[in-house]
């Protein structure tokens, strides 16, 4: 069974920077186009950005420039670099797989608040 856990959420200030991580069990991401995306309150989920395998990268225009996707199949880990903040980015931020995605993980909180 796949399972999706994402981490490194919390509580940060407009233009602060955090970096989350998404660890998949039971499926080997090394050819796989990853994804992350998030949730505002009231709002549904939206696609933040997608990594093929190759490291080619694709971006919402809300975060192009500012957050950053990698990752590292050794550890079957994907990243999101996320700086200068904006309280907009305020959500619950989740990784899957691009195509064929599986059961969603429990997504990690991000609050930008002053």
């Amino acid at each position: 069974q796949v399972q999706l856990v994402e981490s490194g959420g919390g509580l940060v200030q407009p233009g602060e920077s955090l970096r989350l991580r998404c660890t998949v069990s039971g499926s080997d991401i090394t050819h796989r186009v990853m994804a992350w995306y998030r949730q505002a309150p009231g709002n549904e989920r939206q696609l933040v950005g997608h990594l093929a395998s190759n490291n080619y990268t694709v971006y919402d225009a809300a975060v192009k420039g500012r957050f950053t996707i990698s990752r590292d199949n050794a550890k079957n880990t994907i990243y999101l670099q996320m700086n200068s903040l904006k309280p907009e980015d305020t959500a619950v931020y989740y990784c899957n797989f691009y195509y064929m995605s599986v059961p969603w993980g429990q997504g990690t909180q991000v609050t930008v608040s002053s």
